[in-house]
């Protein structure tokens, strides 16, 4: 859903064209892999190969010392290291592969530049105090806590929604329904009996945040 909205965006831009979109590259029978857009900026006629992710990461502090490996997926199975060596190491060489030949015969992989777009939903620890560069502070959401400071928290003034995964990207004020307490743990047990992970939207008298139920 969210790689459509990017795609009309692109198309009601005034500095880019896009020429294509989702191509797959096929050896054979087989489907090598997926090429996400092909644009041409319109001041500068330069051809760009774009890949584009919209990822929700979590932030572990006793990964690493490096704040870029501390990112991981809520169910910790991903990381944002592992997407980006993904993008380098399998999308972007598709660029050159000899199935593009095929799918898109009129272009030379030669001219065109590669970018990746990485739109990231980021939490942090409950009451993490770590002073976040920009570029991730930007992008910081809510945070993330276990079941049982979830349930130390709660006050009776608080409501909550647990959203599907499609609502994730959306503003929890946007919601009408809003459950009890009560009822929002019972799910939330479940979840951690399943080890999953869940995002959770809160309404306090109208002061709304977000956060993620973790079972790790």
């Amino acid at each position: 859903m969210v790689e459509r909205i990017v795609s009309e965006l692109i198309k009601r831009s005034e500095n880019y064209r896009l020429l294509h979109e989702n191509v797959q590259l096929f050896d054979g029978k087989q489907t090598i892999g997926e090429i996400d857009f092909i644009l041409k900026e319109l001041t500068t006629g330069k051809l760009l190969h774009m890949e584009f992710a919209y990822k929700f990461y979590l932030f572990d502090p006793d990964i690493s010392s490096e704040i870029i490996k501390n990112w991981i997926g809520p169910n910790r199975k991903d990381s944002l290291v592992e997407k980006l060596e993904k993008l380098a190491q399998r999308q972007f060489p598709l660029l050159f592969h000899d199935a593009l030949k095929s799918a898109l015969w009129e272009l030379s992989p030669k001219d065109i530049h590669q970018a990746a777009c990485i739109l990231s939903s980021l939490y942090v620890p409950y009451q993490c105090r770590l002073d976040f560069d920009p570029a991730y502070k930007d992008s910081i959401r809510g945070y993330y806590l276990n079941l049982d400071a979830f349930s130390a928290l709660h006050d009776p003034r608080k409501r909550y929604y647990i959203p599907v995964k499609l609502q994730w990207g959306m503003d929890p004020s946007s919601n009408k329904n809003w459950e009890d307490f009560a009822s929002t743990k019972r799910v939330l047990q479940q979840c951690m009996m399943e080890k999953q992970a869940q995002l959770c939207w809160q309404n306090q008298e109208g002061a709304y945040s977000q956060f993620f139920v973790v079972w790790w």
